[in-house]
């Protein structure tokens, strides 16, 4: 026999896995499939068909057939024994016979269509061979494995003894040293930045300065760094044995950055021997036609201490905030000295700041729904024209004294329609095919390019450019807080100190 193809099919005709075993062209398989259902109709009882031809061989499976297409001249029973053993196959890999099983059990169906036909003729296998054929079992394979998992579970068991000991050992450091209450901590239920995402005060000992003073981080490359090298020069090896082989290898480049923003990362900021960051993250939900909905500012101000000297003092804090904005200071910070004086200092004497480590000392919360104090007003325009909408979104600074950084204003846009046509722009923009977005990109604004518009159309409904979300970073921060000054308490003189400022959004969109 040579049997052209094999398929299953719906009863309307619909081929949902289909395998030809000899050379054939796309379309006459689909030709061949596609008669099918038409020479059904002829009333005839029978488990077999003939064209002008081809022969088509079936049987009935529920909703479905399993078909085969052979030449006219193959044998008729040989046919018939292939199709029994077809039939066989199916419901060892489709638990029930429907369309939506054979489509999710389809390689696994053609991979066992393979080894019962070769090159339009059968080979001679049974059932039980095609299932040992497929699964592939490797007596090797499973010793490979068995000794994977046991070396997986003895590297877990002494993981967990060395967690151990290391807890055990921090234990035995903690005995006959003291701490002052519970550390840095606390939280302000609802409003307690719960969810500003920072990183939690966590409880920490300062009764004890550590001996060792601060210094400057090597930039020797280390042994990891070497490790690193030889990677390199081993994947340098290998593209180098590829190209002698006659093989093209091209260079492969980073991903584009979203939105076509550099958001290079800078230099480290130099850090003095006393280091103040302050962060804040926005949350803005405002309504297409509505206006500001909510406004949310939380700040934070972390103090590192680099020197072993520098563990007692004081930060002054400059508020130049005339908007209400509620301040929660560490539990171990002294509340009163800062509500009277602007001070930041631990409670009790004695007690010194832990050296090298970053410790908040200072939360902010400041919120509103007053549309002049939004730091970028957005308005997004869709409108409607004979089946296609013209959209037109403009920005507003609305703060002049900050300055916004790599700026994305992504606006969703229908699918299946194509790229916008974009008519004029400020910035840049890029179109994102596979999330269906128009990200519109702006480096940096401030007073010099306070308002920005683009224009673009595109064919669906006003409502299909809704949510519009924003993200930027910013030097600066948001509300007017900043730290004047250090001073150490022993001499009350001033101490040099180093500051990071850092305004990002956390979640903007418009609704």
């Amino acid at each position: 026999m040579v049997l052209l193809a094999a398929a299953i099919c719906t009863k309307q005709g619909k081929a949902l896995v289909s395998r030809q075993f000899v050379e054939m062209s796309r379309s006459r398989v689909e030709g061949l499939l596609a008669a099918f259902p038409k020479v059904m109709n002829t009333g005839k009882q029978h488990t077999f068909v003939e064209t002008e031809s081809v022969r088509y061989v079936y049987q009935p499976m529920e909703q479905l057939y399993m078909l085969l297409i052979t030449t006219k001249a193959s044998n008729i029973l040989e046919d018939l024994e292939t199709l029994r053993l077809f039939s066989r196959v199916i419901p060892e890999y489709c638990q029930s016979l429907d369309e939506y099983e054979v489509l999710d059990n389809a390689f696994e169906l053609i991979f066992a269509f393979d080894e019962i036909i070769a090159l339009g003729y059968r080979e001679s296998v049974n059932l039980a061979q095609i299932r040992t054929f497929t699964e592939m079992d490797s007596h090797e394979e499973r010793m490979f494995e068995a000794v994977r998992k046991s070396q997986e579970r003895d590297a877990k068991e002494t993981m967990k003894r060395k967690a151990k000991e290391m807890q055990q050992a921090k234990k035995e450091g903690r005995k006959g040293r003291g701490g002052f209450g519970s550390g840095f901590g606390g939280g302000m239920s609802s409003q307690d930045y719960s969810r500003s995402g920072y990183p939690s005060m966590e409880t920490q000992s300062y009764d004890s300065v550590p001996k060792s003073t601060y210094s400057q981080p090597s930039r020797s490359l280390g042994t990891s760094a070497m490790k690193l090298g030889k990677k390199n020069k081993d994947i340098d090896s290998f593209v180098k044995k590829i190209e002698s082989e006659g093989q093209r290898v091209t260079n492969i480049t980073a991903p584009r950055q979203s939105g076509m923003v550099a958001k290079t990362t800078g230099p480290a900021t130099p850090q003095a021997p006393v280091h103040i960051k302050l962060s804040e993250r926005v949350s803005i939900s405002s309504g297409r036609d509505s206006g500001l909905k909510s406004m949310e500012v939380l700040g934070m101000m972390t103090l590192k201490i680099n020197e072993g000297g520098y563990g007692k003092i004081n930060l002054s804090i400059a508020n130049n905030e005339d908007r209400t904005v509620q301040f929660q200071t560490n539990p171990n910070i002294d509340k009163r000295l800062f509500n009277e004086q602007s001070l930041i200092g631990l409670k009790g004497e004695g007690r010194t700041f832990p050296i090298g480590q970053d410790i908040g000392v200072l939360k902010w919360r400041f919120s509103s729904t007053d549309d002049s104090l939004i730091p970028l007003f957005i308005n997004c325009w869709p409108s409607e024209n004979a089946g296609s909408c013209d959209v037109n979104v403009e920005y507003e600074l609305m703060q002049d004294y900050l300055e916004l950084n790599n700026v994305v204003i992504t606006i969703p846009v229908p699918s299946g329609v194509g790229a916008p046509v974009v008519g004029s722009v400020d910035g840049d923009h890029h179109y994102d095919s596979r999330k269906h977005v128009l990200e519109w990109c702006l480096p940096v604004i401030d007073s010099s390019n306070k308002n920005g518009t683009i224009e673009f159309s595109i064919p669906g409904h006003p409502d299909n450019f809704f949510p519009v979300h924003v993200s930027f970073t910013s030097p600066q921060t948001y509300c007017h807080i900043a730290v004047s000054g250090v001073s150490q308490l022993e001499d009350n003189h001033p101490a040099k100190f180093s500051t990071e400022t850092m305004f990002t959004t956390d979640k903007f969109e418009i609704v």
